[in-house]
């Protein structure tokens, strides 16, 4: 580039005021200033840009050939800091969130509420995902962090913040209610039916960690792909099954659904910030992470 960059920020608001003071004043100049900058760029492009007279300045057709160029840069530029004026008060941007399906009901869907009704202009682009899937996703930059349920063992590269721990129960239909008079051994609650999230995901590991704990096999006969499905079928009396209680909170209510006390205990389990190390989100993702750490 043959001139300094600030000579065309000169030349461009001389050719938009074609006024010599106007073109200072925009600058926070002199006019004197101005006249020496244009002689200089003028000089290093070898061409007359404008010409001066008693009415004023006139392009000449060299300086209105730059100044299309000069002017739609600059307007550009224009644009961008406005934007980014925009993304920094948050009125603008996206956040790209990724989260599992308990994560969502158990505790997302008030926080999405909350930042929603705060922001309103921010879109947010929300991904549902098994935690396995969500940490590949995050290692994959498809999403901005993810919200999941524990356990994560997502390794080094992943930081791990608790938000809030959720309560686990084994619910039963009206055939099972006769489990709930009494507490259970896990023992003999392999004699029962089991409904329970696919064997890919994490929710089964936890449960089948549990009972091998115990000197005993988890071995559900009903596998399912996501966990609202596990409680219409408990209701139908297919099996008894381990699920939050806000899930089955409805049904226990109405009397469609037992919960069973398992003497051993079902420990409970937490719902999971997981961000990337090293790693520079946006304005407004930092804001949503803020806000829920303030929440907890």
């Amino acid at each position: 580039m043959a001139a300094n960059l600030e000579y065309y920020k000169v030349f461009y608001y001389v050719a938009k005021y074609k006024n010599m003071t106007k073109a200072a004043a925009a600058l926070m100049s002199n006019q004197p200033n101005v006249t020496r900058v244009m002689n200089l760029l003028e000089a290093e492009l070898g061409c007359r840009l404008i010409i001066r007279s008693n009415r004023g300045i006139t392009l000449t057709t060299e300086g209105q050939q730059m100044y299309e160029h000069v002017a739609a840069a600059f307007e550009q530029l224009q644009i961008g800091e406005e934007e980014l004026e925009q993304t920094l008060k948050l009125e603008k941007g996206a956040v790209y969130i990724g989260t599992s399906e308990t994560a969502l009901h158990v505790y997302m869907l008030e926080q999405l509420g909350v930042f929603h009704r705060k922001y309103p202009d921010i879109r947010l682009k929300i991904f549902n995902f098994t935690t396995p899937e969500a940490l590949a996703a995050l290692k994959n930059r498809q999403i901005d962090f993810a919200v999941v349920t524990t356990p994560v063992d997502g390794g080094a590269n992943f930081r791990e913040v608790m938000l809030k721990p959720y309560q686990v129960i084994l619910a039963g239909g009206s055939q099972f209610a006769h489990l709930a008079e009494k507490g259970v051994c896990l023992k003999d609650l392999t004699k029962y039916p089991f409904i329970s999230l696919a064997q890919s995901t994490k929710t089964f590991e936890c449960y089948r960690r549990l009972f091998w704990e115990h000197g005993l096999v988890y071995e559900p006969d009903i596998e399912v792909a996501t966990t609202d499905l596990i409680m219409p079928m408990i209701v139908n009396n297919l099996g008894i099954g381990f699920l939050p209680y806000a899930f089955a909170e409805e049904a226990i209510r109405k009397g469609e659904a037992v919960e069973i006390s398992v003497k051993e205990g079902i420990p409970d389990r937490n719902i999971c910030l997981v961000t990337e190390n090293q790693r520079t989100l946006s304005v407004a993702a930092m804001e949503f992470i803020k806000m829920m750490k303030v929440a907890d």
